[in-house]
């Protein structure tokens, strides 16, 4: 029998160990103890116990990590404690070099989360940033969170892959936007907009804003050429492709409109106001809608997948390599993250 979600663990892996991910974490837990409260951290003892120790003196307050062997376990820990999992082999990590060592870890955690949600030991998923090379370092044939989650969840359900479409959702103050296709070369985006990607977007969207919002989804569909193609003399995907699709919508009852010019979509999408201002921005490709939502605020950004049978975000930012080990990451955006799943999973998004 399933527990009531009130009793519930989040699960937040810890993300690429070479990277920023566990001193967010660590800042996270210090900074906002209550926040975090009842949030079981997936990942390497060894290594969240060496990293924190080096970050201890930047922290407000002292914490500590204290192993954990069920999820369950994280609601009944001291304050001033990090639950964590043990759930990957021990190895040395060096901050801000790529590994293949740090993306296993990473891949196992994410393993692992992805396993405790669908059999409900948690109440949601909140990923910390995972590196796409260090993935392939490692032998994972997924690129990022989004693939390797739908692919773990359609194995669970005995679906292939393809048969459990999901839809990455970036969001910041302001602004939904979901992404139409995520990490393929630019070549392969634009073959991906088709009537079918376009039109199975929106369903995505309006089955999964109810749980979310409580209600269905007003969607705005950004076009693929410069001014929406100008009614096709800068190409024709809008008229033969992007419109067919918003209309077989629109036939079936979605608030739909478009496809607008994408080089001021979002902008006006921000501006708008009142009843026919839009709650989601659909694009066409991962660059196309990434780069407004990341100039409006990264530190506020939170990464959410729409399609998959339990809650899942993350914080809408990578593993910044650059300043690994440095003390210097800020964590806003993952706790916005746990922010969005905690507001989602109190809505019964994870029993859709």
């Amino acid at each position: 029998m399933k527990q009531s979600e009130d009793l519930l663990p989040m699960a937040l892996t810890m993300g690429d160990p070479a990277g920023i991910g566990p001193e967010i974490i660590f800042k996270a837990f210090a900074a906002h103890p209550d926040e975090m409260r009842g949030i079981c951290v997936a990942g390497n003892l060894t290594v969240m116990r060496r990293q924190l120790a080096a970050l201890l003196p930047h922290l407000p307050q002292a914490i500590q990590c204290q192993e954990v062997t069920v999820a369950a376990a994280a609601l009944q820990v001291p304050h001033g404690c990090v639950p964590v999992i043990n759930v990957t082999p021990d190895a040395e990590i060096e901050p801000g070099r790529v590994s293949a060592a740090a993306g296993r870890m990473a891949a196992d955690a994410v393993s692992w989360g992805a396993g405790a949600a669908l059999r409900a030991e948690v109440s949601a998923l909140v990923n910390a940033p995972l590196h796409k090379k260090a993935l392939s370092l490692a032998g994972v044939e997924f690129p990022g969170h989004t693939e390797m989650l739908q692919a773990l969840a359609a194995e669970h359900l005995g679906l292939a892959a393809a048969d459990l479409p999901v839809r990455m959702m970036l969001s910041c103050r302001g602004l939904r936007v979901v992404l139409v296709s995520i990490h393929v070369s630019l070549r392969q985006a634009i073959d991906a907009v088709t009537t079918a990607n376009v039109l199975e977007t929106l369903q995505i969207i309006h089955r999964s804003w109810p749980a979310l919002h409580g209600r269905h989804p007003r969607i705005w569909v950004a076009g693929l050429n410069p001014h929406a193609g100008e009614e096709g003399l800068f190409g024709a995907e809008e008229i033969q492709l992007i419109a067919p699709a918003i209309a077989r919508a629109k036939t079936a009852g979605m608030q739909v409109e478009g496809p607008f010019a994408p080089d001021t979509v979002f902008m006006q999408a921000r501006r708008a106001a009142g009843p026919n201002a839009p709650d989601a921005v659909v694009a066409m490709y991962h660059d196309q809608g990434l780069i407004p939502v990341k100039l409006l605020g990264i530190e506020h950004g939170v990464n959410q997948t729409l399609g998959l049978p339990f809650v899942r975000t993350s914080p809408d930012h990578g593993t910044a390599f650059d300043i690994a080990g440095q003390a210097r990451a800020d964590a806003r955006s993952l706790l916005a993250a746990v922010r969005a799943a905690r507001s989602c999973k109190l809505s019964g998004l994870g029993d859709a």
